[in-house]
């Protein structure tokens, strides 16, 4: 009899375990949050909505902090861990997303990816690039996702952009204008917690610099498909003294490559709050305003053109949310390209960029990229 009750035993407690893992691929993607103190995660909370990802835990130290967030998306506070390893022993996630500071990114890599869960960070991957060869390396050990959030990821203009160019529509690039960022943290009424760090260089890297400069870095990145430029020169000042006394609020980065030109103007002087680019090249240029209006003019005569506009309708999912897009990821409906832009080797890139954007700043010389 012995010899009949473990094996029905066994298979009964394999008949659950394979239900449970049916329903965990059928359901939504297990989802945790590591901080609350980037105001993005708004972001995530109503991403939640869509069921493609369910939110099972929430690391935030600060209680009041996190009570505040309680009450607004309604979520108990049982969900609520002081520690990311409490988090991930009680509430077993799939993901995590990570919403603290830049700083922090490495610790949420070093805790989640030996244990097979993969990971999101909101831009930039980290500080400098000592930390992102850092989480690289685990990612690449562990086996793991670990992508990166650009708000512009997202823009039907940004992604059209591209086509358009790839298709020879306005000719070969010959040089490419992004501008990001706004009237600063201070002036547009950021909370405390995020302004504490955003404005901290150990936390955040630098002012402008990091946090704008970045999606310049990641769309010239992907639109020329992960090639390196040859040098980095970038000019820093402060504008704003009495609000970022510790950090740059003003910045331009110049990328040169053998065939083109990027200039990043990232900006915490901004009147108005702007993310667009210029695509120019040696037909025409194309125009992304912002998140869903494009124009293209074709150059005629000296300084004449034909232009036509478009609204952009919204990409389909998961093409049009970060998390349902990482959520793809994670129960592998979809993969990767190389230097896509939410892709570690992109991000990577980035961060190369960016040190040596703050180098050039620091020295006034221009930064050969080896």
């Amino acid at each position: 009899m012995k010899y009949f009750f473990i094996p029905l035993f066994l298979c009964i407690i394999f008949f659950y375990k394979t239900e449970g893992a049916t329903r965990s691929q059928n359901g939504p993607v297990r989802i945790g949050i590591i901080g609350l103190t980037h105001t993005h995660v708004h972001w995530i909370f109503n991403s939640a909505n869509k069921g493609e990802i369910e939110i099972v835990g929430i690391v935030e130290p600060d209680e009041q902090l996190a009570m505040r967030y309680a009450e607004q998306y309604k979520f108990p506070m049982g969900k609520l861990y002081k520690t990311i390893a409490d988090m991930l022993q009680h509430e077993n996630p799939e993901g995590v997303t990570a919403f603290g500071t830049i700083a922090e990114h490495l610790k949420v890599v070093e805790v989640c990816a030996p244990r097979g869960i993969h990971v999101m960070v909101e831009k930039p991957l980290a500080i400098d690039m000592q930390q992102a060869r850092k989480m690289q390396a685990l990612a690449i050990k562990h086996n793991i996702h670990l992508l990166v959030n650009y708000e512009t990821s997202w823009y039907p203009t940004v992604q059209k952009a591209k086509t358009l160019l790839a298709s020879d529509s306005i000719g070969s690039l010959v040089q490419l204008i992004i501008r990001d960022g706004h009237r600063g943290p201070k002036n547009i009424g950021v909370n405390s917690e995020f302004l504490n760090w955003l404005t901290d260089p150990r936390q955040n890297g630098g002012g402008a610099i990091m946090d704008f400069g970045c999606y310049g870095a990641n769309i010239a990145t992907w639109i020329l498909n992960g090639k390196r430029p040859q040098a980095v020169t970038a000019v820093t000042q402060q504008l704003q003294k009495e609000n970022n006394p510790l950090v740059d609020d003003e910045s331009t980065i110049i990328l040169t490559y053998d065939n083109c030109k990027v200039t990043i103007q990232a900006s915490w002087n901004w009147p108005i709050g702007r993310k667009d680019m210029e695509v120019y090249g040696r037909k025409g240029v194309i125009y992304a305003d912002n998140r869903n209006n494009l124009r293209v003019r074709i150059a005629k005569g000296y300084d004449g053109y034909d232009e036509t506009a478009a609204v952009l309708e919204e990409m389909d999912a998961p093409h049009d949310d970060p998390f349902t897009f990482f959520a793809a990821v994670i129960r592998k409906k979809m993969s990767i390209p190389d230097y896509d832009l939410s892709s570690l080797e992109n991000s990577l890139l980035v961060q190369e960029i960016l040190d040596a954007a703050r180098l050039s700043a620091e020295t006034g010389k221009t930064i050969p990229l080896k």
